[in-house]
């Protein structure tokens, strides 16, 4: 990928909107508060800070690299445009009716979530394709035109085309297009074949309808962000982070706005891979946890795990099924608890529980001291000691024990009969431990030991809370890397520009045909490239596969890579060791006398990832500088010790800290428990091990 001279990486967050600025090897860095009404704001205020500490004006940014929560949120608070899904007569309940499955087996008084559109916001056509694409009930353009006008009397901005079976013939989505550009022209259309061109009607129909929600509002943000930008003197191309872990351009971004709605924890997944390739480690847990949300990510042999689909808008937090299913490339990463906004209370068990809710930027947790009078993961982790009221976010933000200890108290000290020390040890306990039990899950989901992981720990609050999660994960190695505090965002400026185009074409190997495989993958690698060449005209596109295979009869597949050289020359014993090679490592055996099928074809274009030079770990040879101690509770021994306080940019190379320690900086801190001793290695990192 060309390298731009001075590129800037935004990510916005629940809590903060992150801002780096990258001048040829060096970083300059800001957190600012998000501000929720005009998300804008916060991105002309954090560049101009790194702008000041660079000593550079506007005009001199060459590339601005955006990943933002606006699409997620947008469709968490069901604050989206007010949209129409036109659809296949008899199929108008698709959405509502979703699978049948119960999520949660046992709960008599179970809620299903609410489907994004009520039932008179959905239309339906007389038209019919089967699944191998044949046309069986020919669409009637008159019969389009008076959905039209129904459409256009009811006041709808956005229209969701998705018909049955469209993903095999999109004919009959493009005549709609066709008719409601030219009677609707302010009217915004997105058809399921082009979002997303996949079988199973109900997580594309949730899709589509999904990019089409969101669409006038990114479209509007994106928009106005460019003319602010123009108006600061910033005049360079925009790209956005999209959920698959690469670059599209602000074009495909307003066009397809669902690909962003995981694009910020994408960017910290593309960030601790890098430094993984850095350390060459092939075993890394990510880590990342904000003020809203944590996350985690399975990162193998340096390439983070990914999937194509993911639920948003969970209503039961960890519950598979509960969520809104969105069917795009995305990193495979699984909300692991709160963030240090997270607020807590006690439920009618006496038992303390933390989030989903959050105190996010307003008010913000209770020691802000701008009227949050609830306790958050932040308020406990100051009353343990974690945190420097007088040192948050740089100086920036003032905290207030006194209000956290009050919060408390009220929520939780004075229900439990606990002091203020032990209600803070709790929450903060309820929280690691949630984290904690997600990863170990999601682990063994994916047939995976952790003890044999190394973590990476970034985002504002992940320091704070990674050498606990270390303890109890068995996990031996831990790595900070510099700027962990607005890792996300350094994950955008090393990301490569990507697209992965996909499409569903049913095939058994028994039925193989290499001459269709040769030319639905020439056709889908053909499909991605273009879309990164509009990106970048001038670098190497790389091209790799993946096909989604199955038994006959199983109701999910799992992911195969191929080389290009197996796309090549198609041969289908290749196509099934290949397969049975994968579906051993994941369940253990083989189904001996079944077919194999495969439901999705994958080609994902992308330029060289970031070049990366090796690290020669240090062992350690001195010990740092401390600059003072302060009481802080050790969770493990649960007592109060004296810990010792390191200013992390004064560490050298080679130089150690023994815990109890709080290694300080102005994006977060580095809380290293007794158990646990650090070394600081060549490249900045922060590297965590056990023992003295």
């Amino acid at each position: 990928m060309t390298q731009a001279i001075h590129r800037l990486g935004v990510d916005i967050g629940g809590t903060f909107t992150d801002v780096v600025l990258e001048v040829g090897d060096e970083l300059f860095s800001t957190k600012v508060l998000t501000t929720y009404t005009a998300p804008e704001d916060a991105i002309i205020d954090g560049m101009h800070q790194v702008l000041k500490k660079a000593g550079l004006a506007p005009s001199a940014i060459g590339q601005i690299i955006h990943g933002t929560t606006l699409a997620t949120n947008a469709l968490i608070e069901r604050r989206g445009a007010k949209t129409a899904l036109i659809t296949t007569e008899g199929f108008r309940d698709v959405i509502e009716m979703r699978t049948e499955s119960r999520f949660e087996q046992y709960d008599l008084n179970l809620e299903l979530p609410e489907p994004l559109l009520p039932r008179q916001s959905r239309l339906t056509l007389t038209e019919r394709v089967n699944a191998s694409g044949e046309v069986l009930c020919a669409l009637d353009e008159a019969e389009i035109e008076t959905v039209a006008d129904t459409i256009a009397q009811a006041g709808y901005e956005s229209v969701a085309v998705g018909l049955l079976h469209s993903y095999a013939n999109p004919v009959h989505e493009n005549m709609i297009r066709d008719v409601l550009t030219k009677r609707l022209p302010h009217v915004m259309v997105s058809l399921s074949s082009e979002v997303s061109p996949q079988m199973r009607e109900y997580e594309r129909f949730n899709t589509v309808v999904a990019n089409a929600y969101i669409k006038p509002l990114m479209k509007s943000y994106l928009g106005r962000l460019e003319g602010r930008l123009k108006n600061e003197g910033v005049s360079c191309s925009i790209f956005l982070m999209h959920s698959g872990g690469g670059i599209i351009s602000l074009e495909s971004a307003a066009d397809f706005p669902v690909r962003l709605v995981e694009s910020g924890p994408a960017g910290g997944a593309v960030f601790a891979a890098n430094i993984a390739s850095k350390y060459g480690l092939d075993k890394v847990l990510s880590f990342d946890m904000g003020g809203t949300t944590a996350k985690i990510c399975l990162i193998k042999n340096q390439t983070p795990k990914t999937s194509r689909v993911f639920e948003v808008a969970r209503t039961y937090r960890f519950k598979k099924g509960s969520g809104m299913p969105i069917s795009i490339p995305v990193i495979d990463m699984v909300e692991i608890g709160a963030g240090g906004g997270s607020l807590a209370h006690v439920d009618g068990m006496n038992q303390i529980r933390v989030g989903p809710e959050s105190a996010g930027s307003e008010p913000g947790p209770a020691c802000y001291g701008r009227g949050g009078d609830r306790p958050a993961v932040t308020d406990a982790d100051l009353v343990l000691g974690k945190l420097d009221p007088d040192n948050f976010a740089g100086g920036s933000i003032q905290l207030h024990k006194d209000e956290s200890g009050k919060a408390l108290t009220t929520v939780i000290g004075d229900t439990l009969s606990m002091d203020q020390q032990t209600a803070a040890f709790g929450l903060a306990e309820v929280v690691d431990e949630n984290m904690a039990n997600a990863a170990r899950v999601h682990a063994v989901e994916n047939g995976e030991d952790l003890s044999e992981y190394t973590m990476i720990a970034f985002g504002g609050a992940a320091p704070l809370h990674a050498g606990r999660l270390c303890e109890k994960l068995s996990i031996d190695r831990l790595l900070v890397p510099p700027g962990a505090g607005v890792g996300s965002a350094i994950g955008f400026l090393r990301a490569p520009f990507s697209f992965e185009a996909n499409r569903s074409v049913y095939m058994r190997l028994s039925d193989f045909d290499p001459s269709l495989i040769t030319k639905l993958l020439g056709e889908l690698q053909s499909e991605a490239i273009s879309f990164v060449r509009s990106c970048d005209a001038e670098s190497e596109i790389l091209s790799e596969f993946k096909v989604y295979m199955r038994y006959s009869g199983q109701g999910w597949e799992i992911p195969v890579e191929l080389s290009a050289a197996q796309v090549a020359n198609p041969q289908v014993d290749v196509f099934q060791s290949r397969f049975e090679e994968d579906y051993t490592a994941l369940f253990g055996r083989t189904v001996d006398g079944m077919d194999i099928e495969i439901t999705v074809w994958a080609v994902n274009a992308t330029t060289p990832a970031h070049a990366v030079q090796r690290v020669a770990s240090e062992s350690g040879s001195s010990e740092a500088r401390v600059h003072g101690q302060r009481t802080m509770f050790d969770p493990a021994q649960s007592r109060e010790v004296d810990a010792a306080i390191v200013l992390r940019n004064e560490m050298a190379t080679g130089q150690t800290v023994q815990g109890p320690a709080a290694i300080t900086e102005d994006e977060t801190t580095i809380i290293l428990p007794s158990s646990r001793r650090a070394v600081r290695q060549p490249d900045g990192c922060i590297d965590v091990l056990v023992g003295k």
